[in-house]
């Protein structure tokens, strides 16, 4: 069994950071993919940012370039997302990703993580 657990959310006003942590642990898992998606209330969940674990190139939504950015602890699988710049669109609950597949999707997430930005 794998186990994906976030933490590092919070609250911050408008233009602060804060950094999201994502760990993966279990017994016998390779970690291909992982990833970042949030849910707004009333909203559907949307992507935000992955990491290709092997060849470690990342991938953002449009709305979060150039803010947000994603770096890993290989070691630990370990991702992170440093978010700064923040807006109230950014309000959302953070859910962590991973695949542990060489294709397909992600097939582990966590509980989730609240991001809340005060204007």
């Amino acid at each position: 069994q794998v186990q994906v657990v976030e933490s590092g959310g919070g609250l911050v006003r408008t233009g602060g950071s804060l950094r999201l942590s994502c760990g993966a642990s279990g017994r016998s898992f390779y970690v291909y993919k992982m990833g970042w998606s949030r849910q707004s209330p009333g909203k559907e969940r949307e992507f935000v940012a992955s990491l290709d674990w092997r060849t470690e190139i990342p991938t953002y939504a449009d709305s979060v370039k150039g803010r947000f950015t994603l770096s890993k602890d290989h070691a630990r699988n370990t991702l992170f997302l440093q978010m700064n710049n923040l807006n109230p669109d950014a309000t959302a609950v953070y859910y962590c990703e991973l695949r542990t597949s060489p294709v397909g999707s992600y097939n582990y997430w966590g509980q989730g993580t609240q991001v809340t930005v005060s204007s």
